[in-house]
């Protein structure tokens, strides 16, 4: 098993960007450029290694190669983008990787591309792209190529010597549980479970009970023998469950207006172990948004973009509209799922604002975030 933390430190190490490997601040899949950037990467990286692994490191600072960073990305929808605009895709995986000097809501982002046989072109137009492009690298840039440009197989090696010395062992699988167990000093419940003597899962977080039921908060899910976050979120509740072959998550989305408050299911996901070492990743989205009086909803969308226009202009708030804008993300996402208005654009209008208030910008993240999981499997 490759030990994703030290791949990435490997790649850092030991490679500037080149034919194989390419490294982001961040990526911006919210917009159309930021979309068409990001597949022409893959759609390049792709073309030039049809034999072996690329990869995309999401999260450092080009001019210092210093590791600052990005927030926790649900990678389960990435391959139906990438199937959407590409012919003949390359298999693309997400991966959200810790490390201990970040804070615990930010990781550093793997892309691993594995290349189909054949030629990967753009599929329809996008941004500045055109239908039937192809893209290929040339050192640290994707540019566009003929379509019968001859590619030689030049990394292979070069790779697998990466992945090799990248390979998990006992002792960063036993320091990363022990990471996990010191979180009880910090008032977390922590446990793990081994899979097939293999796989080690460790999850910590706080737990609440209501109606007879047991949830978890505050909850961070890792497989620790790869070091790779299977699950973060500082708001979202979930519900966690094993057997000998598998462990599932069930999240759920706390959404309501004023004090009533219900648990809407989100997305269910279970990793399946095998006794031959592999495992296998199934999503399955369960979301069904509450839906509510149209009139009261166009009367707390004015009531919120007001909220809006007043930090716009740096106007002091009072104490209920201070709590009215704590739970603005959460309602403007109910009116977005109820047709009115258009709280989402006015609401990414009003992000430099929001960053003011962090309580509110964590809230509106996480708004995103479920937005991004429901819209991906519409």
């Amino acid at each position: 098993m490759i030990n994703k933390r030290l791949l990435i430190r490997n790649l850092l190490a030991h490679n500037d960007e080149n034919s194989f490997y390419d490294k982001k601040l961040r990526v911006d899949l919210s917009q159309k450029e930021g979309k068409a950037k990001f597949l022409k990467h893959i759609c390049a990286l792709s073309n030039s290694n049809p034999r072996n692994n690329s990869f995309i490191v999401v999260g450092v600072d080009d001019r210092k190669n210093e590791i600052v960073g990005v927030d926790f990305f649900d990678d389960s929808k990435l391959q139906n983008l990438i199937n959407a605009y590409l012919d003949n895709p390359p298999l693309v995986q997400y991966e959200n990787v810790p490390f201990p000097h970040l804070p615990v809501d930010k990781v550093v982002g793997l892309v691993t591309i594995r290349a189909q046989r054949g030629i990967t072109a753009l599929r329809k137009n996008i941004w500045k792209y055109y239908g039937g492009a192809v893209f290929f690298r040339e050192g640290s840039i994707s540019m566009p190529k003929n379509y019968d440009i001859e590619v030689k197989d030049v990394n292979s090696t070069t790779v697998e010597e990466i992945e090799k010395n990248a390979r998990n062992n006992i002792e960063l699988t036993l320091d990363r549980v022990q990471d996990f167990m010191s979180r009880r000093d910090h008032g977390l419940e922590v446990f793990y479970k081994v899979f097939k003597e293999q796989f080690v899962i460790c999850w910590s977080g706080k737990i609440k009970r209501k109606k007879g039921q047991e949830y978890y908060y505050r909850v961070d899910i890792e497989m620790v023998n790869e070091q790779v976050r299977l699950f973060y979120s500082a708001l979202d509740e979930v519900q966690i469950s094993y057997d000998e072959d598998s462990f599932s998550i069930l999240e759920f989305v706390e959404m309501g207006l004023a004090n009533r408050q219900t648990y809407y299911p989100l997305e269910r996901q279970t990793l399946r172990f095998f006794p031959n070492g592999t495992y296998k990743l199934e999503n399955k989205i369960l979301f069904n948004p509450p839906y509510y009086d149209r009139r009261t909803l166009h009367h707390i969308y004015n009531a919120n973009l007001s909220l809006l226009n007043k930090i716009s202009k740096g106007q002091p708030l009072t104490g209920q509209m201070l709590v009215d804008l704590r739970n603005l993300p959460e309602t403007m996402l109910i009116c977005h799922f109820n047709n009115v208005g258009e709280p989402i654009d006015k609401m990414n209008a009003a992000k430099s604002y929001l960053k003011n208030f962090a309580d509110t910008y964590k809230a509106y993240k996480e708004s995103l975030r479920i937005l991004r999981k429901v819209k991906y499997n519409s």
